[in-house]
């Protein structure tokens, strides 16, 4: 839980400067987010499960599934995933569901943040160096099985291409070249992919196979939930290009969910 806001009454104005890093500004300020858990405390919390990224000619794409389990119980059905991070950038989550969330919206801030300081947008290589910190401030619980492991993806307007990073546990990022994967069903969704992936994709190639590598993983692992057209539950896509972020709207992904299954082995 973050401090209290009643506690910034106690810092002088000189104590409280703007900084390029809202979370260093937090951390000197002793309000940076905490979340006590006494050693051994035994939580059944809901984790996110599946999500995934892959580039394609004009930018890059990012799914996940909906579902969120707490250990072999569904705990929700519509679990959302995919998040704007800013214009240019998505962030995936996968892990303890409700602390992903909070270092989601976290990390929002800190490059509206940023920019506004510095009035220009963090590179997404900083960006993605931002989010390994923030990966890496949560190793203590972690340990105790409560971990947050993201994919970060973009366009980078300096490179005029897509990028994507993913991370480690400890923090460790990563540049993916094509696609990556994490979460309870990221090894199939990863397989699937690997033998679908082109560099020559569109966008509806891409929303296709995004989809079809969802419902793959789902074949193979219980905590990945399958669309289900019946009850409106579809993948969360979205996108990012030149043009910025868009998150894909269910009324586009239910055609291309009733061909995939439809055409599934």
């Amino acid at each position: 839980m973050i401090g209290d806001p009643l506690s910034l009454g106690t810092l002088s104005s000189s104590e409280i400067v703007p900084e390029s890093s809202f979370l260093a500004l937090l951390e000197r300020s002793g309000l940076q987010p905490k979340w006590p858990i006494e050693h051994g405390a035994d939580l059944a919390v809901p984790q996110a499960t599946t999500v995934l990224a892959l580039r394609w000619e004009n930018g890059v794409a990012m799914a996940g599934d909906r579902r969120a389990t707490a250990g072999n119980v569904i705990a929700h059905q519509r679990v959302k995933k995919v998040y704007r991070a800013d214009e240019f950038s998505a962030v995936a989550i996968s892990g303890t569901a409700g602390m992903a969330l909070e270092l989601t919206k976290l990390f929002q801030t800190e490059l509206e943040h940023y920019e506004k300081i510095e009035d220009v947008r963090l590179s997404l290589d900083g960006k993605a160096n931002y989010l390994a910190r923030m990966v890496r401030s949560n190793l203590p619980l972690a340990v105790q099985g409560l971990a947050v492991v993201p994919l970060l993806s973009g366009y980078d307007e300096s490179d005029r291409t897509g990028k994507l990073y993913s991370f480690d546990v400890v923090g460790g990022r990563y540049e993916e070249q094509n696609y990556a994967t994490t979460g309870s069903g990221g090894s199939e969704a990863k397989a699937f992919l690997k033998g679908a992936w082109r560099p020559d994709l569109d966008e509806a190639e891409v929303l296709h196979i995004a989809i079809e590598a969802l419902v793959a993983a789902a074949e193979e692992d219980s905590a990945t939930g399958g669309p289900d057209p019946k009850r409106g539950i579809y993948p969360n896509v979205a996108t990012v290009t030149a043009d910025g972020f868009r998150e894909i709207p269910d009324e586009e992904i239910a055609p291309v969910v009733d061909h995939v299954l439809e055409n599934r082995p």
